[in-house]
């Protein structure tokens, strides 16, 4: 028969702490790593020895206060105890639920309360698949800007998008900026198999379809109106798009306000040559896989910045092969939008 051999279970440093501190719960999940390392060491020396312990059985519950005295004496941390469950025979041993630190812990036992360990295989049963630990993520360098005489910024949107529209709000007065000096645009993102509204496949629904429409109608009619038009829209009709009537409301009123024939407006957004327009920035978004909102190409590169004004300029400055005079111009920044989530 193979010599039992004795562990000496390794020390664990003492700290006046809570047991529900922080740096408690951290040394606990440690103590039981421990304790599982040293229980399995006690199930291999079990199969050395062929034996499941002695013949001499012992009462359950005394065997459980046996298993919870062991593993605090040898592996509980200080100010921190493992409290006893239940007591429990399972196919000839001792079963045996315990608590520590907020886990639920089982150990078996031999009956004869010689042997400790922390599980069992039932080989008629299929274990679950394991799945190999996700490798970190290396980091993502930022790519170099490509530089142009005059870049193109292409800002894909969802009207109705509430990161879209922070997207926008950042991103206009850097437009206002630059319009003489670069070609800003914001581009809807939707599916379109025809030339009616219900051909249209928008995230927010129709509503969102028809001002997707709306907007890429006022962006070719009225250029030097559009950025007025959507931090306005964004402002006061956008927390309406759910309500029909306040939403058109406002829309009209917004128009009227900049001095837009809406007539022209409802024309172009309602036929061939709105839907034309669309057509055009889903086969944009397409080519630049922008299927999210907002996402951002300066020069085809996506950016990943801050969505605040002055960050979305110097992103755009660093895209000039010269850097015109406008760069040096500080724009107005609203605090950084706390989230960075898109649609």
């Amino acid at each position: 028969m193979a010599k039992k051999n004795k562990t000496t279970p390794p020390p664990v440093p003492e700290k006046e702490d809570s047991p529900h501190s922080p740096v408690s719960g951290n040394r606990g999940i440690i103590a039981i790593l421990v304790i599982i390392m040293a229980i399995l060491l006690l199930a291999g020396i079990l199969y050395a020895t062929g034996t499941a312990g002695g013949s001499v059985g012992v009462p359950p519950e005394d065997c459980g206060k046996m298993v919870i005295s062991y593993v605090n004496t040898n592996f509980a941390q200080a100010n921190a105890t493992v409290t006893l469950v239940s007591v429990s025979e399972k196919n000839g041993i001792y079963q045996i639920q315990a608590n520590y630190l907020g886990n639920n812990l089982t150990f078996y036992a031999t009956k004869d309360c010689t042997f400790l360990f922390s599980g069992i295989t039932d080989m008629k049963s299929t274990p679950a698949p394991t799945t190999a630990p996700t490798p970190a993520a290396s980091p993502v360098p930022t790519p170099e800007p490509v530089k142009s005489a005059r870049p193109t910024v292409d800002l894909y949107v969802m009207a109705f998008c509430p990161y879209g529209t922070q997207a926008e709000t950042g991103l206009g007065p850097v437009a206002d900026l630059l319009k003489s000096k670069a070609d800003i645009r914001v581009r809807y993102i939707t599916t379109v198999t025809g030339t009616t509204i219900d051909s249209v496949r928008s995230l927010h629904g129709s509503a969102e379809a028809q001002e997707d429409l709306r907007q890429i109608c006022i962006n070719k009619y009225y250029p030097d109106q559009f950025w007025s038009y959507i931090r306005t829209f964004n402002e006061q009709c956008y927390p309406s798009w759910q309500n029909a009537t306040a939403l058109e409301s406002c829309q009209e009123d917004t128009m009227a306000a900049l001095s837009m024939d809406s007539a022209k407006i409802d024309t172009c957004s309602q036929g061939t040559e709105g839907f034309a327009l669309l057509k055009a920035d889903e086969t944009a978004s397409d080519a630049d896989h922008a299927k999210s909102s907002p996402m951002l190409f300066i020069n085809g590169v996506l950016y990943s910045g801050s969505r605040t004004s002055e960050a979305y300029k110097q992103a755009v400055c660093s895209s000039f092969e010269t850097v015109p005079a406008e760069c040096s111009t500080a724009v107005a920044s609203a605090p950084a939008p706390a989230s960075t989530l898109t649609c």
